[in-house]
């Protein structure tokens, strides 16, 4: 068995990336251990960010900081066991943070989601998938007014630097926009440009489905046995061995674990998030994010989706769903919720850097291994572009974007 590119990770970044080398008609076999969209690309809020042109900073107020040591929020959680491997991270983190190193990593950062969009509707359009997306934005919502008059202020100065669209909602007009809302809210702001998805992994199959339909191999193995073999790179299937001349490592959180015996110690990082459904009542007509409670209640095919901030851990650490009780109960402030639809909240891990960029481009010390990871709370956003950056870089054609802030070699 052979092929001219291995993509490895079937998530929402390693199944456009491999579409967007088979629609250039190469020969490609995207390979994970579960069908496309099962893992991180599953449970996520399924708005595809445009507006999110400047990635999370880390935290510069003291307050933030230690409400977030002291897990007073419903935004950040962590375990004990993980600071030790995540706090020199979190150091890099914050001191990539501040407003001089920060505004480049903006600006890069945004040059990737201005294509966010039309990269999306490209393979939408292949892969019959309108019927999944709404394309009527998202409300940021505030309790207070203090709160809302502040990300006004940054809303604008993004409207004025980016171009991203938004509308003002006072408390009326969020009321009648949304009147499943049990109580009122100071506002909102109405990002227009995002679009929403009502089933993430959903939307992924369908792009794993044309990949199909162009000859690809949607090939069930376990990715992590990957291996150079006659200046090529293989992975042992069922079937067989199955070899390339290159192979992408679009592995999400679990990249770094097959990359560091290869030599790559890359200052990586993870953020676990949870969520979970509830059929029935009122519900929204849009995606709403909670801004000073730190969740999303977003409207699915399932039922209402409730999404967490983020949670260190350690991969493979034992479920701890307290960002998710405190979630649920903020939100039966908002809405009459039903009782959850899952006997147990789902959990996912979000694959994060350092520098908040992602890591897309050639492996520097192998021909013909290629990185595309670390795209932390925006892959599902970022998918089809970096997988088209990433299909152009494999070719040697003109790259959508100038790759040079995302190579592996930064670090």
């Amino acid at each position: 068995m052979a092929c001219d590119v291995l993509v490895l990770g079937a998530g929402m970044v390693g199944t456009c990336t491999a579409l967007q080398l088979a629609r250039r008609g190469h020969s490609v076999a995207l390979v994970d251990r579960r069908p496309p969209g099962r893992e991180t690309s599953y449970g996520n809020a399924g708005i595809i960010q445009r507006e999110a042109v400047e990635p999370y900073a880390f935290p510069r107020e003291w307050a933030s900081v230690f409400d977030v040591a002291f897990k007073r929020g419903i935004d950040v959680n962590y375990h004990f066991s993980a600071l030790p491997a995540v706090l020199p991270r979190l150091a890099r983190y914050w001191h990539a943070s501040a407003p001089a190193r920060y505004a480049p990593i903006a600006q890069a950062y945004s040059r990737l989601i201005e294509h966010c969009l039309t990269e999306h509707q490209a393979l939408m359009d292949e892969s019959g998938a309108g019927d999944l997306v709404r394309k009527e934005g998202y409300h940021f919502a505030f309790r207070t007014p203090a709160a809302m008059e502040q990300a006004v202020a940054r809303a604008a100065d993004l409207a004025r630097r980016y171009g991203v669209r938004h509308a003002l909602l006072d408390s009326d007009a969020l009321a009648r926009a949304e009147p499943g809302l049990r109580r009122p809210m100071a506002g909102a702001l109405h990002w227009l440009d995002p679009w929403s998805v009502n089933d993430p992994g959903a939307l992924v199959a369908r792009y794993a489905r044309r990949f199909a339909e162009l000859g690809g191999q949607v090939v069930e193995a376990d990715a992590s046995g990957l291996r150079p073999v006659g200046g090529g790179w293989q992975v042992q299937t069922a079937a067989g061995p199955l070899a390339a001349r290159h192979a992408v490592v679009a592995l999400g959180p679990w990249a770094d674990p097959l990359i560091a015996p290869l030599g790559y110690r890359l200052p990586l990082f993870v953020k676990r998030g949870y969520h979970r459904h509830y059929r029935g009542g009122p519900g929204l007509r849009l995606p709403l994010l909670d801004a000073e409670r730190g969740l999303v209640l977003a409207p699915m095919a399932q039922g209402m989706r409730i999404t967490t901030g983020a949670e260190f851990a350690r991969i493979g650490a034992p479920a701890t769903p307290v960002q998710l009780d405190k979630a649920e109960a903020a939100a039966r402030e908002l809405l009459d919720l039903p009782q959850p639809v899952e006997p147990e909240p789902w959990m996912g891990n979000r694959p994060c850097t350092v520098d908040m960029k992602p890591v897309i481009g050639p492996a520097p010390q192998h021909p013909g291994l290629w990185f595309n990871f670390g795209h932390a709370h925006q892959g599902f956003t970022l998918g089809p572009v970096s997988g088209r950056l990433l299909a152009e870089m494999i070719e040697g054609s003109p790259p959508v974007v100038d790759p040079a802030p995302y190579s592996a070699a930064r670090f």
